[in-house]
């Protein structure tokens, strides 16, 4: 696996990811479009054999105190290889403030249990966050 910036031409590959990992919630096209292509946004993508198998947005929000991780998706095949948490790492190392937070679902043990490990704690809980309705779980980690 290698992980390399994501842009523009990835769009197609990108919307591959998001349907399989977010079915009800993956973002439209205009969403994608904007994560590949607005200014200050760290976008990376793990790559096997040529094909994207993840993908990792983060949103550098200096002015708040924070970067956000906007969008964190490893196709489910090539999950609990390493990938998520090699993504993770290596956007938390372009992003430029000491604190970093993100949304999760609470159903999501898998996930939350990765960011425990990669040091994130639990800060807030957001009702009926996702389109079924489900909560999120706001994580925050400080480095």
């Amino acid at each position: 696996m290698e992980i390399y910036p994501a842009n523009l031409l990835d769009l197609n590959a990108l919307r591959r990811v998001e349907a399989v990992c977010f079915p009800q919630d993956a973002w439209p096209l205009l969403d994608l479009v904007a994560v590949l292509t607005f200014p200050g946004v760290v976008r990376l993508k793990a790559v096997v054999a040529g094909q994207m198998v993840g993908f990792i947005a983060g949103d550098p929000r200096p002015a708040e105190g924070f970067s956000w991780i906007a969008t964190l998706g490893v196709l489910p095949e090539y999950r609990g290889r390493g990938y998520g948490r090699a993504l993770l790492e290596a956007c938390e190392e372009r992003l430029p403030t000491r604190r970093i937070r993100l949304s999760v679902r609470v159903s999501n043990e898998e996930a939350i249990r990765m960011y425990r490990h990669a040091g994130y704690v639990a800060i807030d809980r957001w009702g009926r966050y996702y389109n079924d309705g489900e909560d999120a779980l706001v994580m925050e980690k400080s480095r």
